[in-house]
């Protein structure tokens, strides 16, 4: 895959955010409305006990990227409340159209006590081209641990193909603490799930992406179908000493697949890695990709897991 950085799209601290949420852009998904683009990404903001909420808003482009028309003027969904999966924040969000209504598949999380939260897919709707959402039934998640996926389910990413409902979505495998000191640190690996109603889903908790690194963490799948074949990146990093060592941090990792079930991991051909002395020079996290006006276009976060805003990569061609 051959791309073309086109610098930072956003930063959130040069614009006034609805509700204060004015830390942090992370995970930006778009979805093509007629005259815009409109990227959701999940904000956030302190709360008095200096802890930190996850908020979605959006954030219009005109098609061109070269223009912001508009910015949510409130959270677009609604937090949970006290005790909810999704009390403490929603990230990341996954937005599709579906028929008349763009749909939102979340991943709610609240905090814990002997380690730091727990995560689980929740799913709302938009009959506004989502400027705000509804959630499902009483606001309860659709998917959670269970038996064979024990921990911290979430990053959905949700397809209609086929007359069917697709999604990649992550597992946590274990909670560690390493050296035996410090706070627990989260493992978790990418599955796949399919659905006829969007609602009840098969899955069967196995890894359909191999490990590069030894207790490897892999986050954020993103699925496009182009020249014949599927085409996932996703983003991987190490289990510990990945906030401070840029060498731990997260990278972009890329796998083709021709049933969307058996995947092919090439992080050789991901063709998107730091830029030196810039925005993303540490890390890159929690890409998005989407089309638009016969384009590809994949959207990323950089530095500090996207406190400084996303930026765009335009896809030149899917050859090595």
């Amino acid at each position: 895959m051959q791309w073309e950085k086109l610098g930072k799209l956003f930063d959130p601290t040069q614009h006034a955010i609805a509700d204060g949420c004015s830390l942090f852009a992370k995970a930006p998904q778009a979805i093509v409305l007629h005259d815009r683009v409109r990227i959701f990404y999940s904000a956030q903001k302190k709360t008095e006990n200096g802890k930190y909420l996850s908020c979605p808003q959006y954030v219009d482009f005109t098609k061109s990227f070269d223009k912001i028309l508009g910015l949510s003027q409130r959270q677009v969904i609604a937090l949970g409340a006290l005790g909810a999966f999704d009390e403490h924040g929603i990230f990341p969000m996954n937005v599709l159209r579906y028929e008349d209504k763009v749909l939102a598949y979340t991943s709610g999380w609240s905090r814990r006590v002997a380690v730091s939260i727990d995560m689980s897919i929740g799913f709302a709707s938009s009959d506004n081209d989502g400027e705000s959402f509804v959630k499902y039934g009483d606001g309860g998640p659709i998917m959670s641990a269970s038996h064979n996926e024990p921990f911290l389910v979430g990053d959905p990413f949700v397809q209609y193909l086929n007359g069917q409902f697709h999604m990649w979505y992550i597992f946590g495998t274990s909670w560690n603490r390493f050296s035996g000191v410090g706070e627990p640190e989260r493992c978790y690996k990418i599955a796949h799930a399919v659905s006829n109603d969007g609602i009840q889903w098969e899955r069967n908790g196995r890894a359909i992406i191999s490990d590069r690194l030894a207790e490897e963490c892999q986050a954020l799948p993103t699925i496009l179908f182009k020249d014949g074949r599927f085409h996932m990146y996703f983003c991987y990093r190490g289990s510990h000493d990945f906030r401070t060592n840029t060498l731990n941090a997260y990278r972009l990792g890329y796998a083709f697949s021709d049933d969307m079930c058996n995947w092919n991991r090439d992080d050789s051909q991901a063709g998107l890695d730091v830029s030196p002395n810039a925005w993303d020079s540490d890390m890159l996290c929690y890409p998005h990709l989407f089309e638009c006006d016969d384009a590809v276009y994949l959207l990323y976060n950089g530095n500090d897991f996207g406190k400084y805003g996303f930026g765009i990569a335009r896809l030149i061609s899917t050859e090595p």
